[in-house]
C-alpha cells in the first residue's frame, strides 16, 4: 500500500488526483492539505479518511476544526505542511499548488527517498540553478505531473540522455494565438482556455504562453538539457503532448486525449501502467493534427525564457516573481493583458544577475522582482 499526501487537494490538479486514487488499488490518501476552500477540503476528508488534514492559512483553523470535529489530526500553515516531507508514513507527495513552495522541504523529501510528483512550475524554475545539481545525488524521485513533461518522461524512461538530439514540447496556443489584436482582453476571456480546465494563474500563463516559457526551464531541470535541446511548437489539438527526437533521426511521441488524470496516474504508478476509466483516444475520429511555429514577436516570453535558461543564476527567480505579480494585477483588472508581458520583460531586463546564487540569494531575487513589478505598475 502506498500512502499519498496531496498538497493543494482542493485545486484542479489535487481534485483530479483524488479521482485517480479513487480508482486505483493499493493507494491510500494519508494527508490532504488545502487552501481557502474549507468546505471542499472537509468533504474530501470525509470521503477519503486521511490521517492528516491541513490548511495553509491559519485564519481557516477554527472553521476546519468545527467541520472536522476531531476526526483527523489537523496541520495548520506551511510549516506543518512541510512536516509531511520527512514523515516516514508518507511514500508519495503530490504537489498540486501554484506559486513558490518550500525548496528545502522538497530537498528533504527527496533525501528521504520519497517520490515527489509535482505540477508546481514556479518552485522548479526559481530554484532551477540549484535543483539541476541537487537532483543528481538524491535517492528520491522527482516526477512531472504536467502533461508535457510527463510525455517526455514516459518516452525517456529507458533511454540514455546521450542519445537525444532534442525534446519537443507542444503548446495549445491558448485562447488568443490566432487573435491579431491582443488589446482590450478581459480576465474572463483570458480564463476561457480552449482545451484545459486549470487554475487561474496557470490559465493566464497559458494565454501569454508564459507557461511554455516556464516549461522550457522546467525541462532543463527534469531532463538535464541545454537550451538548444528544447523546442516548443504550437499544436492546437493538444493530442500529442510531447516528442523526443533521437540521434538517429527517429521521433517518438506520446499521445492521449487532453485529460490531466492520465499523467497524474502515470506519476503515481510508474513504471507500471494500470487500467484507467478515462476516455480513450480514437485515432479514426481525428480529422488532423496541426503544428505551427510560435510567433515570437506576438509572444515574446518564449524567447525571453530561452535567454533566462541560458543566463541562469538569479534570473529564473526574477521571471517567476514578476509573472506572479503581473498576473495577479491583471486578474484584478488593474493592468491590461499586454501589460503582463511588458512588465515581465522590463523587470527581467533590469535585473543584475548573480550567476552563482544560493537559496538565500534566489529568495532575495524573487522578492526583488515582486517589488520591482509593483513599482513599475
Amino acid at each position: 500500500m502506498k500512502n499519498v499526501a496531496i498538497l493543494g487537494s482542493t485545486g484542479s490538479i489535487g481534485a483530479s488526483t483524488l479521482r485517480v486514487i479513487k480508482d486505483l488499488k493499493d493507494f491510500n490518501v494519508q494527508a490532504l492539505f488545502g487552501g481557502r476552500n474549507i468546505s471542499l477540503l472537509s468533504d474530501q476528508a470525509e470521503e477519503f479518511k486521511p490521517k492528516y488534514v491541513g490548511t495553509f492559512f491559519a485564519s481557516n483553523k477554527e472553521e476546519l476544526e468545527e467541520r472536522l470535529k476531531n476526526k483527523f489530526k489537523l496541520l495548520i500553515g506551511h510549516e506543518e505542511a512541510d512536516f509531511l516531507y520527512e514523515n516516514s508514513e508518507i511514500d508519495i507527495i503530490v504537489i498540486a499548488t501554484a506559486g513558490i513552495s518550500s525548496y528545502q522541504s522538497l530537498i528533504k523529501g527527496l533525501k528521504k527517498g520519497k517520490r515527489i510528483c509535482t505540477a508546481n512550475k514556479e518552485t522548479l524554475v526559481a530554484f532551477s540553478p540549484l535543483l539541476r545539481e541537487e537532483l543528481k545525488n538524491l535517492p528520491g524521485k522527482l516526477v512531472p505531473v504536467d502533461s508535457e513533461h510527463s510525455a517526455i518522461y514516459q518516452i525517456l524512461n529507458n533511454s540514455p540522455n546521450k542519445n537525444i538530439k532534442k525534446i519537443i514540447i507542444t503548446a495549445s496556443g491558448g485562447p488568443f494565438y490566432n487573435r491579431k489584436d491582443l488589446s482590450n482582453i478581459t480576465p474572463k476571456e483570458a480564463l476561457n482556455h480552449p482545451t484545459w480546465v486549470m487554475g487561474n494563474k496557470v490559465t493566464i500563463d497559458s494565454a501569454t504562453l508564459m507557461n511554455k516559457g516556464l516549461e522550457i526551464i522546467e525541462a532543463s531541470v527534469f531532463f538535464d538539457l541545454k537550451c538548444e535541446e528544447i523546442e516548443v511548437i504550437i499544436h492546437p489539438e493538444s493530442i500529442i503532448h510531447g516528442m523526443v527526437e533521437f540521434a538517429d533521426g527517429s521521433i517518438i511521441s506520446q499521445m492521449s486525449i487532453p485529460d490531466m488524470k492520465i499523467p497524474i496516474q502515470f506519476a503515481l504508478t510508474n513504471p507500471e501502467r494500470v487500467n484507467s476509466p478515462t476516455n480513450r483516444l480514437n485515432l479514426l475520429e481525428l480529422e488532423s493534427l496541426n503544428f505551427e511555429k510560435i510567433n515570437l514577436e506576438k509572444f515574446p516570453l518564449i524567447p525571453l525564457s530561452y535567454r533566462i535558461l541560458k543566463e541562469g543564476g538569479t534570473l529564473p527567480a526574477v521571471l517567476v516573481g514578476a509573472d506572479e505579480v503581473a498576473v495577479n494585477r491583471f486578474l484584478k483588472g488593474e493592468i491590461s493583458f499586454q501589460n503582463i508581458m511588458d512588465i515581465i520583460l522590463e523587470v527581467t531586463n533590469s535585473h543584475k544577475i548573480n550567476k552563482n546564487p544560493g537559496e538565500k540569494e534566489i529568495i532575495e531575487a524573487l522578492n526583488w522582482a515582486r517589488k520591482e513589478a509593483r513599482r513599475i505598475m
